[in-house]
């Protein structure tokens, strides 16, 4: 069985969110963008890995974390209950997933009560105010190689890795979600100005049988 949750069409096109039960009786949220699908949470290993991962690489505490995409919401789930985290902005870019996640609709997020965290509309871009954020987490899209909006294909570039970097703190982490692993991706955080100790985590998910193989590219700030 499957359910419409809620379909929007606005500036950068139609979102849609699905609700299906299988035959076993789990229950998966799907989210649909443009008649492609996005992403959905029968596994969320990965966008939580997203959020663990690069805060694991991070020293102290009060710590302010940017993460760009809401999703269903599992990356921004992970960075709240990591310990030490004191602010988390999490910026998107469509307005019906923020007004989905208002009324309790993002399996990953339920509830918005959380006084730490901020949901701001808009693009992850703009947020990149210099020396800002301990880490940045990017999530925007299917990584640089299966872009679901042409139009984020300059966040994958060198100057858009470069903005991004450099709204992190000396010493913090930009790490960035892909469907695949890129070695192009990971080349160019290598080179950029400042960064140090880049690398690239292969994560397996096995789904319906096949496995695939997802990454987190992270680069630390010196």
């Amino acid at each position: 069985m499957r359910t419409e949750l809620g379909r929007v069409s606005g500036p950068h096109g139609e979102v849609a969110l699905w609700r299906r039960t299988g035959d076993d009786g789990t229950v998966v949220t799907e989210l649909v963008v443009d008649g492609v699908f996005a992403m959905d949470d029968v596994d969320t290993s990965t966008e939580r890995a997203l959020a663990t991962e690069a805060l694991a690489r991070v020293e102290g505490g009060d710590l302010a974390v940017l993460v760009g995409g809401l999703g269903l919401g599992w990356t921004a789930a992970a960075v709240l209950r990591a310990p030490g985290v004191a602010e988390v902005v999490v910026v998107e870019l469509e307005d019906a997933l923020l007004e989905w996640a208002a009324a309790g609709l993002l399996p990953g997020l339920p509830s918005l009560a959380d006084p730490r965290l901020d949901l701001v509309a808009g693009d992850v871009a703009c947020a990149f105010a210099p020396d800002r954020y301990d880490v940045v987490l990017l999530d925007v899209d299917n990584g640089p190689d299966f872009l679901v909006h042409g139009s984020n294909a300059g966040l994958y570039g060198a100057s858009g890795l470069a903005r991004a970097l450099g709204a992190v703190r000396p010493g913090g982490v930009l790490a960035i979600w892909s469907a695949d692993p890129s070695p192009t991706l990971l080349g160019r955080l290598a080179d950029l100005p400042g960064a140090v100790a880049a690398e690239q985590l292969v994560l397996p998910v096995e789904r319906e049988g096949r496995v695939f193989e997802y990454a987190v590219l992270l680069v630390r700030r010196k």
